[in-house]
């Protein structure tokens, strides 16, 4: 039997836009419907008195024939003389967005139909979002309807100007622009009479002309564990890990490691129903293996050759996301994670940015994510996951998230966040292996101060300072041993060489860290503020500040991260807010229980 190629293509664009015209078009003019199907709608379309659509041919639902609209994403199938196609018909309304994007995701190529009459629409600047953030690179924009601008190449040609510009925007290069109209054919099979003006290839032939994706094989194996099956009957004591490949190969003999957990072994056999035994296998096959070793493993954990690039494995993780719920997404609130096979909790940690779709313009200062937003987003997942960014494994990079036992969002992982935290977590226990410690113990320095050393740090706006230096003066009057430094002394001092940016706000927290580490060490109450602070800043200094504790506050109206002990807001007086924090301080016993 000779093997014919396979190519999935989705057509998305706004509704009413003839998405589903040109299906049935393509459907019809290749031969591909059922025998008697044509006839069959027609005839149906009369005894309705209704004109009849090549649409309908797709429209199948009964919610789909009364309101008009494609709600669900439909599959059909067409041929060429060169091979076969999979088209996905993803609905253009707003309300069904999330159809779209799982109708896309697995697309090699897509055709976005703009309609000629109506003009460049909300949905059409929104879905040309969606398939480039989803990475398919190989886009046609078919401008559909010329037969109601009786084909006038002027309001084509500004059609096209306009949609250029919006698509150079999001970096991508559409490989064509055809004036069709799928009602009457044009330019759908063939070129068109009624568009001379049109020198391109007809649709059919330019799908034809496109690439098929290679496939997987040569990337590191990705196997993520859909179940384990274990099979006690007549002795047989086998334990199958069972899923799909979703890219590499693997064959008996073959080292693995299981992510997140670490755990290694090696391939005993490869396991399917009523097939021969398979040495090997690849991108796409189902499969079972059996391990050398009796692992206690998870579904959701992905199975990774020893001797290849390995996962991120991490707790917290960058994405773009598309926020298709009712409610927005919102920090601290718990939603259900599905990447791949596995399943976690995530939450919101921070949004970074936020894009209007239509215009791709940026929106500052949100910190949730609304219906039908595109944001960039850092998450955080109760336990560590194995992901890869998408640009290196599609599989094991796009990701959706559950509320209320429904699809609330897509993303597509750019990377981890917490590397790190991990680096931090290494380079504090070299750090404490090698400290040279003094002679004079913890216990001795806070006898002969009257406290314990403890590094509080006061986040947020400007009454931190304020806050800072009274409770600094209040210690000291009470003769604590106790000194006041802001990160602007990191700036100016030990950071002094450094341009005042962004990109080393991280040292900065660093050096902070190992700031409160030494005073904590010597004894003192270390007091200092920063401005712009995030949860992940907060556990970097509480590392870095071992063994000994640190204190945080948040002074201020805004929402604090992750990781504050107690807030105060803007109203709130000073005094009254520093007797708050040494109330807190002989609670945990770090002065005595007595009033200064």
């Amino acid at each position: 039997m000779t093997f014919r190629e396979q190519m999935n293509i989705v057509v998305v664009g706004h509704v009413d836009h003839g998405k589903s015209t040109v299906i049935g078009r393509l459907l019809a003019d290749t031969g591909s419907l059922p025998e008697g199907k044509l006839d069959q709608v027609r005839a149906q379309c009369e005894r309705n008195a209704r004109p009849f659509e090549y649409a309908f041919l797709l429209d199948a639902l009964k919610d789909e024939q009364s309101q008009g609209i494609t709600i669900d994403t439909a599959r059909c199938f067409f041929k060429t003389k060169k091979r076969d196609y999979i088209i996905i018909d993803a609905p253009g309304h707003i309300e069904f967005l999330k159809n779209m994007v799982s109708g896309a995701a697995r697309a090699e190529a897509a055709l976005l139909v703009i309609d000629a009459h109506e003009g460049i629409a909300e949905n059409s600047k929104r879905h040309g979002y969606l398939v480039s953030m989803l990475g398919i690179s190989q886009l046609v924009i078919l401008v559909n309807k010329m037969d109601l601008i009786s084909h006038d190449q002027t309001s084509y040609d500004s059609l096209v100007r306009e949609y250029s510009i919006f698509l150079e925007k999001l970096g991508i290069s559409p490989l064509a622009f055809i004036p069709v109209s799928a009602r009457n054919g044009d330019n759908i099979a063939q070129n068109s009479d009624s568009i001379k003006w049109y020198d391109g290839p007809p649709v059919l032939d330019l799908i034809d002309g496109l690439e098929k994706k290679p496939e997987d094989e040569r990337k590191p194996l990705r196997f993520p564990v859909q179940d384990i099956y274990k099979f006690t009957e007549a002795g047989d004591d086998r334990r199958i890990i069972a899923g799909t490949v979703e890219s590499g190969t693997i064959s008996v003999g073959d080292e693995v490691i299981f992510h997140p957990s670490g755990k290694r072994s090696e391939i005993k056999s490869i396991e399917a129903f009523n097939v021969p035994t398979e040495k090997r296998v690849s991108t796409g096959q189902a499969a079972g293996f059996t391990l050398k070793d009796q692992l206690y493993l998870k579904a959701g954990e992905i199975m990774c050759k020893a001797d290849q690039q390995q996962p991120l494995v991490a707790t917290q993780f960058r994405a773009n996301v598309f926020w298709m719920a009712n409610a927005p997404l919102v920090k601290n609130t718990k939603y259900k994670l599905k990447l791949g096979t596995a399943r976690a909790q995530v939450r919101l940690l921070d949004v970074v940015s936020c894009i209007d779709a239509t215009e791709l313009t940026s929106i500052s200062g949100k910190q949730q994510v609304d219906r039908h937003d595109v944001a960039e987003c850092v998450f955080e997942c109760v336990k560590p996951i194995a992901f890869d960014p998408v640009t290196d494994i599609e599989a094991t990079g796009r990701f959706v998230i559950i509320d209320n036992f429904d699809i609330a969002g897509g993303g597509i992982v750019a990377g981890a966040v917490g590397e790190e935290q991990a680096w931090l977590g290494q380079h504090v226990q070299s750090r404490e292996t090698l400290w040279e410690k003094s002679r004079i113990t913890s216990g001795t320095r806070a006898a002969r101060n009257g406290h314990r050393g403890k590094a509080i740090v006061i986040c947020g706006d400007q009454h931190r300072k304020e806050i800072a230096h009274e409770l600094e003066a209040a210690l000291f009057s009470a003769q604590y041993q106790s000194y006041y430094s802001g990160i602007e002394n990191i700036r100016a001092g030990l950071d002094a060489e450094l341009d005042d940016c962004d990109l080393y706000a991280t040292e900065r927290i660093f050096h902070l860290g190992e700031l409160a580490r030494i005073l904590t060490d010597a004894g003192l109450i270390f007091i200092t503020t920063i401005d712009n602070v995030d949860a992940s800043d907060i556990q970097a200094l509480r590392k870095l500040n071992e063994p000994y504790e640190m204190l945080v506050l948040w002074s201020g109206d805004q929402t604090p991260p992750s990781g504050v002990d107690r807030t105060f807001d803007s109203s709130q007086d000073p005094s009254k807010c520093v007797t708050d924090i040494l109330d807190s301080l002989r609670l945990e016993e770090v002065i005595p229980d007595y009033s200064i």
